[in-house]
């Protein structure tokens, strides 16, 4: 079974944390600045972005990093550039919403029926929606006739092995953003070690990530050839195609906005060298790293732009609703990051009341939350063996995202992995 997508969003409301909702303004923001600048970097291959609240009128979405997308039709100078795209290291794929496109494009058909793209992510959330073919356009770099997801409510009933129960976010409001910008680990959000179980020279029977539907409904889970499958964008540049690199200017405790670069490519110019930084290849299995923290071993642990908090289990009093902590007092914590290559670091940081947040800024450093209930336990309780490390742990780093079989700078290790 392919692995879920890890992004995990949950919503941060400033009258009510148990609701969920977007930090709204709530009477103005504290027009805090506590940040660092430098410079941001130049070249073909740099996309800039910004944690700016997002796109949603009087709502603030907290710690999301958005940038923009050009949408061409295939071959074709009738293009257009979508704002409010959410960056995420932790799925791979253009998702855009339908809602934001006057355009249309091509259809991806499967034995004359058209091809449909299901997501699910670790908050219980999901995406569902026909694949189309487009020209993306980030910054200098090109991805010709990729398979892109429209996100949107269709007219037939969307198939329970893809909902699950959970929540479709296929508006705006919903989602908080006009879409997601997959730039994970994987070549499209149906891969894993190297193979795709999407393939029926691989599996025995489809996974629920891509469906074939009549105009009508009937859908059923299809195996799609590769070359039509959603794929991670930067997989299908002509240069600066084997990771990203997120740079994000650093943050302490909360400031209004928060800016920096999303560079393609890792050792492919002087923009994107590796330098000093720590590789922590992942297992291939999963994808994952391990995070020791309170002495217990979280073998599923990520790194996730998409993510908005740090979200792990601890004994940290919860807000109401208990979807975020809310410590009595800022409290100041670390934890070990281990590499399948053994790659070993520590971690500093800090937790805040959410509650404290609600102050209309958007990039908060310390904002955390439980990522399950109860304890680890690998079989019967997986997610609680994971510390997702989400956007907080971006502010003030450089993070490098390495795509699977993909070519990677002389003397570094295969992909998938994370360095920093």
């Amino acid at each position: 079974m392919v692995k879920k997508q890890r992004t995990l969003r949950l919503l941060l409301g400033c009258i009510s944390l148990g609701a969920l909702a977007f930090l709204a303004g709530c009477g103005g923001s504290s027009s805090s600045s506590n940040h660092s600048t430098t410079p941001p970097p130049t070249g073909s291959n740099v996309q800039s972005i910004a944690v700016n609240g997002g796109p949603v009128p009087g709502q603030i979405y907290p710690n999301g990093a958005f940038t923009s997308v050009t949408l061409c039709a295939p071959g074709t100078s009738t293009c257009q550039t979508v704002d409010g795209i959410l960056v995420d290291t932790g799925s791979s794929g253009l998702r855009v919403l339908a809602s934001a496109l006057t355009g249309t494009f091509p259809n991806i058909t499967i034995s004359g029926n058209n091809a449909y793209d299901c997501v699910n992510f670790i908050d219980g959330s999901y995406l569902w929606g026909p694949m189309v073919q487009a020209d993306i356009e980030m910054a200098g770099e090109k991805a010709s006739s990729a398979s892109v997801q429209l996100i949107e409510n269709p007219t037939f009933t969307i198939p329970s092995t893809c909902s699950n129960g959970g929540v479709n976010e296929d508006t705006q409001l919903a989602l908080g953003a006009n879409g997601i910008l997959g730039v994970g680990q994987e070549p499209t959000d149906c891969f894993i070690d190297g193979v795709s179980p999407c393939l029926s020279s691989v599996s025995t029977s489809p996974p629920p990530v891509y469906y074939t539907c009549g105009t009508t409904g009937n859908c059923a889970a299809s195996f799609v050839p590769v070359a039509q499958q959603l794929i991670n964008p930067v997989v299908g540049f002509s240069t600066d195609n084997n990771g990203v690199t997120i740079e994000l200017q650093s943050v302490s405790d909360a400031a209004a906005t928060a800016t920096g670069s999303m560079i393609f490519g890792i050792g492919t110019q002087s923009n994107n060298a590796l330098g000093s930084a720590t590789v922590f290849t992942v297992d291939p299995t999963d994808d994952d790293i391990t995070t020791n923290f309170n002495s217990v071993s979280l073998a599923g642990s990520f790194i996730d732009s998409g993510s908005n908090g740090l979200f792990f289990q601890d004994a940290i009093p919860t807000c109401s609703g208990g979807g975020f902590y809310c410590p009595g007092s800022t409290l100041n914590l670390s934890a070990q990051n281990v590499g399948a290559n053994n790659a070993q670091n520590t971690v500093n940081f800090s937790v805040d009341s959410a509650v404290e947040t609600a102050s209309g800024d958007a990039a908060f450093s310390n904002l955390a939350g439980p990522i399950a209930t109860g304890a680890c336990n690998t079989t019967t309780n997986p997610n609680a063996c994971t510390f997702d490390w989400g956007l907080p742990f971006f502010y003030g780093r450089n993070v490098y995202v390495a795509i699977d079989g993909r070519t990677m700078p002389s003397g570094s290790p295969a992909g998938p992995w994370w360095a920093y």
